[in-house]
């Protein structure tokens, strides 16, 4: 794992320092996502290190993307692929139901997804996306209707 720490934020195309504490520390990406960021800065046509990640054409590259810029290329997309008007905050919550998926304790969703309050994790993003559901309600099941059994039978574990 490598790390990186995001030291600037743009709104309305107006450079800053971010907006908070959190979102200056320093992460970590996978080594497989920071190939395939490393493969995408080789064909963009602004390439240097100094040149952001995703830059601007329409400004020659001395700033990023533009945010309307991104959503309109991001509903021409969605269009295409025939799954309707798409905010970016879907790709948050995907993320966080992602991060739940796979067992990820929230404290570390939390801090993953940079939020300062947990409360903004548990009750915003993400939505249970595997059968997590139906295994709880089945072991719960599997609990009333055997009182005396101390083990949930093997049928209902995971």
């Amino acid at each position: 794992m490598q790390s990186i720490t995001v030291e600037h934020g743009i709104v309305n195309q107006h450079l800053d320092s971010v907006k908070t504490e959190g979102s200056r520390k320093t992460m970590t990406l996978d080594a497989q996502l920071l190939q395939v960021l490393a493969a995408w800065k080789q064909v963009t046509q602004f390439r240097d290190a100094s040149d952001w990640l995703f830059p601007s054409p329409v400004k020659l590259g001395r700033l990023p993307y533009s945010y309307a810029g991104y959503w309109r290329a991001l509903q021409t997309a969605t269009g295409r692929a025939g799954l309707g008007r798409m905010g970016t905050h879907t790709f948050r919550h995907s993320y966080r139901s992602w991060l739940d998926s796979v067992g990820t304790a929230i404290t570390v969703q939390q801090k993953l997804m940079r939020h300062s309050d947990i409360q903004t994790t548990l009750n915003i993003y993400g939505d249970v996306v595997t059968d997590e559901m139906e295994r709880a309600g089945s072991k719960v099941a599997a609990l009333a209707l055997n009182p005396d059994s101390k083990v949930i039978p093997a049928a209902v574990s995971h």
